[in-house]
Formats: structure tokens, sequence, C-alpha cells
């Protein structure tokens, strides 16, 4: 994908890009490739693959959710900045809080925000679990996001807590989608969430599947989740 079909596509979609948006695509694209030789952020570096399998995937998000408002938005393990970041400068209303448990690619994003000039950007080091259960954000977010970061049933438990009651969860994943909100429904329930939709579609190029999740927060998730840090993962609500 090269950056006039990036374009083009996303207009496609009613996401209108300025030159200034494509320009910060740009920036993000060099510098993720400059940082990536210095720790590892991410496998793919070639810039068509970037820009289809981290840019417009993430932005895809966008496809099936309005974030056309100004929203308070939480991704959880974004790792270099997916999908949250994307999503920021197609849409620059909306506050975005990353949290990730690796301090270095926080150094990354920081660096990121500054040098493309994002306003109303926070950048957390903590784990997910720790994170869920501290009052400052717990069931503070509009919407919460994750891509790629666990299974359907350990995600919930990592952001469905961070979630206002009435506000969503948006897990994006691959071609195991159906088996994972299978095993992840109780899960769900339990922390308080509803699915509303789910979302299948083809990444354009090389036809590979994606699934969104839409989740409702419809009441507040019990006290004792998030479990303490690795304990989701161990022991998953099944």
């Amino acid at each position: 994908m090269n950056t006039d079909q990036f374009k083009a596509l996303l207009a496609e979609k009613g996401i209108e890009l300025s030159q200034r948006q494509m320009e910060q695509y740009e920036i993000y694209y060099h510098l993720l490739v400059e940082w990536n030789e210095k720790m590892n952020l991410t496998t793919i570096t070639e810039k068509p693959d970037v820009y289809l399998k981290h840019f417009y995937d993430s932005v895809s998000a966008a496809f099936y959710f309005d974030f056309h408002k100004p929203l308070d938005l939480c991704d959880v393990g974004a790792g270099a900045g997916f999908p949250s970041i994307p999503i920021k400068i197609a849409f620059p209303e909306i506050k975005v809080t990353i949290v990730d448990s690796l301090n270095k690619r926080i150094t990354f994003l920081e660096q990121l925000s500054k040098t493309l000039g994002l306003e109303g950007t926070t950048f957390i080091h903590d784990r997910a679990e720790t994170f869920g259960q501290n009052p400052g954000y717990r069931e503070k977010y509009q919407v919460v996001i994750a891509r790629a970061v666990a299974r359907m049933s350990v995600l919930s438990e990592l952001c469905l807590p961070l979630v206002k009651v009435g506000g969503t969860f948006i897990a994006m994943k691959g071609n195991q989608a159906g088996e994972e909100l299978l095993a992840g429904e109780k899960a769900i329930t339990i922390l308080g969430g509803k699915l509303e939709s789910s979302h299948s579609f083809t990444l354009p190029v090389e036809e590979s599947e994606r699934t969104l999740f839409i989740i409702n927060k419809q009441k507040p998730t019990p006290k004792k989740y998030p479990r303490k840090p690795g304990t989701p993962n161990k022991t998953p609500i099944e």
C-alpha cells in the first residue's frame, strides 16, 4: 500500500486526511524505523507494510465506531502506538492515554507525540492489571481499545475495568476471533460488558482477515478485577 492508496482508501470510508495529517503519518513511519534499530518495536518495517498493517489497520476501527467527537480513549498495551496514535492523527479531537508495561516503549511514544505535535496524549508506564485497580483511572474512559494484545478472556479483564459504565470496549482481532469470543463470553459478562456488535473484514491488498468486537459496558466491574499482574493470563475467567 502506498501513501496515495492509504489516503484514497480512507477517503472512501469518509475519513479525509489533510496534507498535515499525511505528513504526520510519514514522520511516524520514519521515527518508527529509526527507533526500531535501537529497540524492538515492530517486525514490520517496509513502508507499504507499515501503512497497511499498522496505520490503515489501526484506523479501520473508525469504520465501525464514531471517533469524530471528543472522547477520552485508553489504549492498553499499545506497543509502538497501535492503534491509538494512527487514530489520534486522523481524529485530533480525541484524548489518548496509552498504558504499556515497557518503559522504553513509553519513551518512544513520548518522543513520537512531541515530534508529531500531538496534544491531549498521556503515556503511562504500568501493567494493565495494576492500572485497572488505580482509582484515578478505573472506570474513567469512554472508550478502551486494544489490538492484538491477548485472547478475549484475558483482554476483557485488562480492559473492561477501565471503561465507564455506558462506555465502549473495542477489541481488534485477527482470524481466530470467533473462537476467542466464545471462550471469552463468560468473562465479558462477569466484568460488566455485553457484545454490541462484531464486524469482520479483510485488509486491502493482502486480504488478511480482521474482526472488531464492540462491547458495551453495562454495569460496574466487580472490585476484585483485574486480578494481580500475570493472573488473568495464567488463570483466565472461563
